[in-house]
């Protein structure tokens, strides 16, 4: 595979940012998700809400709604945008684990599978602090992109 085949380099081979100027706005949708995994009992304190630092799922929302807002500040060739809806659902998992779901939208020239990514990684590790002084051996799994809408490349699901 040459550099020709990845996006972020140019004819010299050196990284750059796309240009996107050229690209007709469309409404984009990206799904992505990962798993943080734990001992029962620690599942059972972020279940019962009891957790000593608070709402850890509510917490961990917000921290992944801000991280995909941030993206283009984390991954250094992102674009700024303009994010039209950014949503993070959490649902247990049968061996005590939590599964994190972000859908991140725009309308907009480029896609968001890099802020939906951002916002499961981030949303799980915000998970991990504020409970790893019951857990330190929690384990962040799976995180994937599960579902790109829109843009040139079409509609991918995993």
């Amino acid at each position: 595979m040459t550099t020709k085949n990845f996006t972020h380099f140019n004819a010299a081979g050196e990284a750059h940012m796309v240009d996107v100027a050229a690209k007709t706005a469309t409404h984009r949708v990206a799904r992505a998700s990962g798993r943080i995994e734990m001992l029962p009992a620690t599942f059972k304190l972020i279940e019962q809400g009891n957790a000593k630092k608070g709402d850890v799922l509510g917490i961990a929302r917000i921290a992944g709604i801000m991280a995909a807002k941030k993206t283009s500040e984390l991954v250094p060739l992102c674009h700024p945008l303009a994010l039209t809806r950014v949503n993070i659902d959490f649902a247990p998992e049968p061996d005590s684990a939590w599964l994190c779901t972000a859908t991140v939208e725009i309308v907009g020239v480029t896609g968001v599978e890099m802020e939906a990514l951002c916002a499961v990684q981030v949303a799980l590790l915000t998970i991990y602090d504020m409970c790893k002084a019951a857990d330190k051996g929690m384990t962040i799994t799976d995180v994937r992109l599960d579902e790109k809408i829109g843009g040139k490349s079409g509609h991918f699901v995993r």
